[in-house]
């Protein structure tokens, strides 16, 4: 089934500008559908760093716990991988978490060179205050789409990730 192509949503050309009501806006088809994810990724990135600056974390910290909350245990290089940081951006980020007490770091039984780090009670706490100011953004971006068609594009995002990490 095809979306009326007079209904579809598109960017208007301030990436700052309030949201217009979806049906009024017509879909753009000489926008790439690369350069509005691009643009959405800055403009969230902003956002994100704007809400996150008052509690005193950067955006590389919050995704950094969100995917140690997610994993239970990682190395730096895996909290590198999927926070899309360098390892060495990962370990300056480790290292101001931890002297935060947010993450704790212990040895690998498996492995003698590599330090497992996990999410202390406190890290978990400074989480769960970021993941407020986050849905604010979020439920700001999703105003005027239903439930479902925001579902559906959640899903066809994680498909398009899961097809460029090959």
């Amino acid at each position: 089934m095809q979306a009326r192509q007079d209904l579809q949503p598109t960017m208007s050309k301030n990436p700052d500008s309030p949201a217009e009501p979806t049906a009024a806006r017509t879909r753009r088809p000489h926008l790439r559908l690369a350069y509005v994810i691009g643009s959405l990724d800055r403009i969230l990135r902003r956002r994100m760093t704007d809400a996150l600056a008052p509690l005193g974390l950067t955006l590389s910290q919050f995704t950094a716990l969100s995917v140690l909350d997610a994993k239970g245990q990682a190395s730096n290089a895996q909290v590198a991988e999927r926070s899309f940081i360098t390892p060495q951006s990962a370990n300056e980020v480790m290292n101001a978490m931890a002297s935060r007490n947010w993450v704790s770091r212990e040895p690998d039984p498996t492995h003698g060179r590599i330090v497992l780090l996990q999410l202390t009670d406190e890290g978990r706490a400074v989480l769960r205050e970021c993941e407020q100011a986050v849905k604010a953004i979020e439920k700001q971006m999703m105003e005027g789409i239903e439930l479902e068609a925001a579902g559906a594009v959640q899903t066809h995002l994680e498909t398009f990730v899961r097809n460029l990490r090959g």
